[in-house]
């Protein structure tokens, strides 16, 4: 597909969304950041919603009883079961993809009170593996408390996305929807029509010269996200590749990021070699996975997604950083038919400068680190300040609001149609 059939696909699409925003109901905000982290507890019959408006981050807790698990463990035994619960990522109109992780850990017992116990994790329960489940959520079903959900599958991978699909190609509630990771010449995916898993070959692809996918090994950078009736992955060292979930052969499309923030592949790799010497005046045991050449990856890579981010905003794919030095340099960039092109550069210390804002000063090693992009305002950035969300409108460089957090920051945005409610997510049956 073409940059620039792909982008007037995404204008047809972002037009249709805006409209169906825009007669939403009064009470329920537009669009709203969810908190990545979560878990899953409790018996109620659905699962529990809290949506406020950014840059407060809204929050859900899905019920254990909702999950596809093991056997829960005897509770006097020293076996606890733990269930965390992640937002991996969100349709285009308002659906969230869950992924849940049954792990077990070995707890003994130190006191009991009543029904609670005091234990102390000692470690993970090796012979039990961590089984790994997926869901896709309606966050505005009425009542937010009973929230469908649909789809599950041990075959679920941390970094899918979710893409939707309306009949005829039209701007309504989804008829059908599709679960997918790309790796590498694989497309692992669910679709709600034949409501199983498989991994069709996609067609044949050449990325830049020098270049490798993480998905190679399992790793990405941010979640995956829809855009131009397809599905992106994101590697922030150099750019992002998308595919049509849908396809039965799949065609693999890529696109750079900005010029100057592409990082060359022999930088990388020298820098990874210099995080996994050990120092000569400090030996470090061989059997540290902290230096292993995966594990330095990985980590340098999470440090890199809170300081770039791509994501699509006003139905254009947009590209953001931040420099990680004062006077912490915010830029955002827009793809159009001619590449890149920088919408806006600020410089946030001399933007919050003359503001009495709760984050300042700064504590020592604090620097703002990029949340998520406004998707239906392309000025829109939100960071995250140590604990506090802060909405920046770099067009008229101004400070629009802040909200103290208690989770990680991470978040994914995610709109709410006005259909949301009374939408039903789409079954294997072609019910809705």
């Amino acid at each position: 597909m073409s940059l620039r059939r792909l982008l007037g696909l995404s204008a047809a699409v972002s037009g249709g969304l805006r409209r169906s925003l825009s007669t939403g109901a009064a009470a329920r905000p537009p669009w709203v950041l969810f908190e990545q982290a979560s878990a899953a507890a409790g018996s109620a019959p659905g699962a529990c919603v809290r949506i406020v408006e950014p840059p407060r981050l809204s929050d859900l807790t899905v019920p254990a009883a909702l999950v596809d698990t093991s056997d829960v463990p005897d509770p006097d035994s020293d076996i606890m079961q733990v269930l965390p619960c992640g937002v991996c990522s969100a349709s285009g109109d308002g659906l969230l993809l869950l992924i849940v992780h049954d792990s077990r850990f070995t707890a003994p017992i130190h006191a009991k009170q009543g029904a609670n116990h005091v234990r102390t994790i000692t470690g993970y329960d090796h012979p039990q593996t961590p089984r790994v489940s997926s869901a896709t959520l309606s966050p505005a079903s009425s009542p937010a408390s009973r929230s469908s959900m649909a789809g599950g599958s041990s075959s679920a991978a941390p970094h899918m996305g979710v893409l939707t699909q309306a009949h005829r190609g039209g701007d309504g509630p989804p008829d059908r929807l599709a679960v997918a990771e790309l790796q590498a010449n694989r497309l692992l995916r669910f679709l709600s029509e034949t409501g199983e898993w498989d991994m069709p070959l996609t067609a044949p692809y050449q990325l830049p010269l020098g270049r490798r996918f993480h998905s190679e090994e399992g790793d990405f950078d941010q979640e995956a996200f829809a855009f131009g009736r397809r599905l992106w992955w994101v590697d922030l060292t150099w750019g992002a590749i998308s595919a049509d979930p849908f396809s039965d052969k799949p065609e693999v499309q890529w696109v750079e990021l900005p010029r100057g923030s592409v990082m060359p592949e022999p930088t990388l790799h020298g820098y990874f070699r210099k995080l996994t010497q050990p120092r000569p005046e400090r030996p470090v045991p061989a059997e540290s996975a902290l230096l292993d050449l995966g594990g330095a990856e990985a980590a340098w890579k999470y440090a890199l997604s809170r300081y770039r981010r791509m994501g699509v905003s006003e139905g254009k794919l947009r590209y953001v950083e931040v420099s990680d030095r004062e006077p912490f340099v915010l830029s955002s960039f827009a793809l159009g038919d001619d590449g890149w092109t920088l919408e806006h550069r600020v410089a946030l210390s001399r933007l919050w400068a003359d503001g009495d804002h709760p984050w300042l000063p700064l504590p020592e090693k604090t620097t703002p680190q990029i949340g998520a992009l406004d998707p239906l305002n392309g000025n829109v950035i939100y960071l995250m300040v140590g604990r506090h969300s802060v909405g920046v409108d770099m067009a008229r460089e101004a400070v629009i609001g802040s909200s103290l957090h208690r989770g990680t920051g991470c978040c994914v945005p995610c709109v709410l149609p006005q259909w949301l409610e009374s939408t039903r997510i789409p079954d294997a049956a072609g019910n809705r």
